[in-house]
């Protein structure tokens, strides 16, 4: 008789830690005498007629057990119900597919587990959540895997860019990853004391604009001028563009290629270099004698080995699945929470009424954000007016409360 299998497939893009869940799964099911089977390129070959994967065992898993990427070759392919089909789960005695990514992954997981359900197959599904943006609902304090990597390798980029900002007497503009959530910029930019933080979650009584995001910039300028610093650095979430119109992106004289809708292909371009280049623009246009640099903060943070956290969690994770599935547990993500205990996290619980999970994100009224916010960034206010029309004929331009009050 065919030994019972178990596939373990990767979608979305890299995150560190991909790696140690591939690594801890299969060790324990290998040790349960299944076999393990590794799928190649997410979903994009699994419903045909050459699926492509290969057999995992035991020294492959410790191999790549603290690498960075992925061993799994990953895709965003998202199959259409139309193609799927039940041939690789029958022809390997698939009893559980493994599935490690975002959103997308999990819902595709789910719905091919129904279909594999109505066509007299029980294969159970569970997923294991990564994004190094943070902003999964999962317990309360718990980070997403990957993130505590990427913020590690984020600051210290970060901190190199500040120590040549001060060495050369410029500034540096840093843009972080962040699809929605502002949680690795903020991370990254408290760790290194950046005098000024943007986040979308900052306009919760104003509406995102790139003039305001300058003007922010630009206010802790004028703001380190006053003190006599002649250098520093901002980090801006490229999570401020999910919430500015295509309009305004388009506008802003930045040459952008157009996908088939036509709309800007952000991708495509460095958000940084967006930032810092309107940033120069006004300060050209106020007369204000700085130069600025562009950093970005992306690709380079997703394939990084990982540290010991994530070692750790994705180690917690790994074993979960295994834990789960002796539970009969089926269509759940799998999550620890703060004393390391392992708890199924269904998708109806975290989802709307449209099933679209809802991002979590940065708290702002935290004490930590406002004690950050207040303490830690500088910028101008209305106690600086009178030093600051020195610099500006209009200082209240780029008061930072004003400009997220408007």
């Amino acid at each position: 008789m065919m030994k019972r299998s178990v596939a373990i497939l990767c979608g979305g893009g890299p995150a560190p830690g991909i790696n140690t869940v591939i690594s801890t799964i299969t060790k324990f099911f290998v040790q349960q005498d299944y076999r393990v089977l590794g799928v190649q390129y997410g979903y994009k070959t699994i419903f045909t007629e050459n699926p492509e994967f290969i057999e995992l065992d035991f020294k492959f898993a410790d191999l790549i057990l603290n690498r960075g990427g992925s061993a799994l070759p990953m895709s965003r392919y998202k199959p259409e119900d139309s193609e799927f089909d039940s041939r690789f789960f029958i022809d390997n005695n698939v009893e559980l597919l493994v599935t490690i990514g975002g959103d997308d992954t999990a819902s595709t997981a789910n719905r091919i587990s129904k279909y594999l359900l109505n066509n007299g197959l029980d294969v159970a599904n569970i997923h294991v959540p990564k994004t190094i943006d943070n902003d999964l609902p999962l317990p309360e304090g718990i980070p997403t895997f990957g993130y505590q990597t990427a913020l590690h390798e984020g600051v210290q980029i970060a901190l190199t860019a500040y120590e040549d900002a001060r060495t050369s007497h410029n500034w540096f503009v840093l843009s972080a990853m962040g699809r929605e959530a502002g949680h690795l910029a903020l991370g990254i930019g408290k760790a290194a004391h950046f005098p000024m933080i943007i986040v979308p979650e900052m306009f919760e009584n104003s509406p995102v604009t790139l003039d305001k995001i300058t003007r922010l910039v630009v206010s802790s300028m004028l703001k380190r001028t006053l003190l006599g610093i002649n250098y520093g650095a901002a980090i801006v979430s490229e999570g401020v563009f999910h919430f500015l119109k295509d309009e305004e992106i388009a506008n802003s004289g930045i040459n952008f290629t157009y996908d088939d809708h036509g709309h800007p292909e952000l991708f495509s371009v460095s958000k940084a270099h967006i930032f810092k280049t309107l940033v120069q623009k006004e300060c050209d246009r106020i007369g204000l004698n700085i130069n600025s640099r562009p950093v970005e903060l992306g690709f380079e943070l997703r394939c990084t080995h990982p540290i010991g956290y994530d070692l750790t969690m994705c180690t917690l994770l790994g074993l979960g699945v295994g834990e789960l599935f002796k539970q009969g547990r089926t269509g759940c993500m799998v999550s620890v929470d703060i004393q390391g205990n392992i708890r199924p996290l269904y998708l109806r619980d975290v989802a709307d009424k449209d099933g679209k999970v809802q991002p979590r994100l940065v708290n702002i009224q935290s004490e930590m954000v406002r004690n950050v916010f207040k303490h830690n960034m500088q910028y101008i206010t209305e106690k600086d007016y009178e030093y600051a029309k020195e610099l500006v004929p209009n200082p209240e331009h780029y008061d930072f409360k004003k400009i997220l009050a408007e």
